[in-house]
């Protein structure tokens, strides 16, 4: 790492330079943050884990045909993905209440929204990542009409694909945050999934006990963090079942193994 030009370092992630023109070395930390980095925490084995179920998510999404910057894991840790220029937004799609959506309206945790629900929260730190209307995004260049509705159709689009994931392998999908990036090719430019997807970015509660098993679990001191993320990526089969438990860290399944 250290022969590395880095180029962003994040709260759970960091960039490096990558092999070739357009690509880019991203790092899975295992620090973990809440409430703005108000409270941190180092929590083995967590970007390990996020690494690989957010690779296993990223090529689902390929398969059905939605963009996304990931090409390939290199390591426990590492991913080559596209460069890309980041919309200063994050997406997030909400199928029952909890969190802020909460709080704001009065809906208890656990209802199911009327529809799916989009929301669109300004990216930055120092102001708290403040949620923001389409007629914000718009006058002030964040992404034009047809990139939102680029973003929200894509939004659902992979909203449908993990609902349906999560599902099957007995786990409700509350919500989730996706961020999106700028690819150009020449004269063209399309929007594509970025950074990742995993316990780290999305709501995930088990169907039979509504256990909480994503990082609310660190928000709200509950406990077992890396056991919630490593309970995930068991069911969705990036853990071998009978190794999943009683070791050090976590056994991942290798590509010829799947």
């Amino acid at each position: 790492m250290a022969r590395r030009k880095q180029i962003y370092e994040g709260k759970a992630k960091i960039l490096f330079e990558g092999p070739e023109p357009g690509t880019i070395i991203q790092y899975f930390k295992d620090d973990a943050t809440a409430f703005n980095n108000q409270k941190k925490a180092v929590l083995e084995g967590k970007g390990v884990l996020n690494n690989r179920i957010s690779e296993f998510i990223m090529m689902g999404l390929e398969r059905i045909g939605v963009p996304t910057h990931f090409i390939k894991r290199l390591n426990m840790r590492e991913q080559l993905v596209r460069h890309v220029e980041i919309v200063p937004l994050e997406v997030v799609v909400r199928n029952y209440a909890a969190g802020s959506i909460s709080k704001r309206l009065g809906i208890e945790d656990g209802v199911a929204l009327p529809r799916s629900v989009i929301e669109f929260y300004f990216k930055n730190d120092d102001l708290g990542d403040p949620l923001v209307s389409e007629e914000h995004i718009t006058a002030f260049n964040w992404a034009n009409p047809q990139e939102i509705d680029d973003m929200m159709a894509l939004a659902l689009r992979v909203n449908d694909f993990l609902s349906g994931l999560f599902a099957g392998v007995g786990i409700k999908l509350v919500d989730f945050k996706i961020e999106f990036g700028r690819q150009y090719e020449g004269d063209m430019m399309r929007l594509i999934v970025a950074d990742e997807i995993s316990p780290d970015s999305c709501r995930l509660w088990d169907m039979e006990t509504g256990h909480i098993m994503d990082k609310d679990r660190f928000r709200q001191d509950l406990g077992d963090v890396t056991d919630a993320y490593r309970e995930v990526a068991r069911r969705l089969g990036v853990l071998r079942e009978a190794e999943s438990s009683g070791q050090s860290g976590p056994v991942l399944v290798s590509d010829n193994e799947k």
